[in-house]
């Protein structure tokens, strides 16, 4: 990707189930990935193809999962975000119990070509800026593993500053997943 060109940020379309599973699994064989994703290369590798295309689906034009991707001028996908809206009192991914509405940003891939380039940063802007269209949603989340300063460094300049809420790694409590929030700025 050429530095000088940002990509565009858009919603995945429902029909591109093979590009969205082509990034995920690309973003599953990153060496960051076994503490970047909670999901590994071989359980999504075995997926059925049903299953990308319900996936991608659910993320395309819903209210309550959005899934922005960063293309290229030549239609190449170079990153992805997807945003979950957690209502207060469901359960979350580490087995917690959400206390308020709120988005939570997944998923967070950017090729490594493209690295560099302010894709992430776009990426997340987009992501930001969907949830707080969303009703009543004024406050969004999302993990960093505390060995991920790359991440947690692209988190900080996005905005985002710890919580100071932890939860232990899965497959390895030894080590915590710290959490980063963004709360929205009300006009008075």
């Amino acid at each position: 990707m050429n530095q000088a060109m940002r990509p565009t940020i858009r919603s995945v379309r429902a029909d591109e189930w093979r590009a969205a599973k082509e990034l995920r699994l690309t973003a599953l064989r990153d060496p960051v990935a076994p503490i970047a994703f909670l999901e590994t290369y071989e359980r999504a590798v075995a997926e059925p193809d049903s299953f990308w295309r319900e996936r991608t689906e659910g993320a395309a034009g819903g209210t309550r999962v959005r899934q922005f991707v960063a293309e290229d001028a030549d239609g190449t996908w170079s990153g992805t975000v997807t945003v979950l809206v957690e209502e207060a009192g469901a359960d979350d991914a580490f087995g917690g119990t959400v206390q308020r509405r709120q988005a939570h940003l997944v998923g967070v891939y950017v090729r490594p070509e493209c690295r560099g380039a302010g894709v992430i940063d776009a990426l997340i802007e987009a992501a930001v800026a969907w949830s707080w269209s969303v009703a009543d949603v004024a406050r969004a989340r999302l993990y960093a593993h505390q060995d991920n300063a790359r991440a947690e460094r692209a988190y900080r300049r996005c905005g985002f500053r710890p919580s100071g809420e932890t939860v232990p790694m899965q497959g390895d409590p030894a080590k915590v997943e710290r959490e980063m929030i963004l709360e929205r700025l009300q006009a008075y």
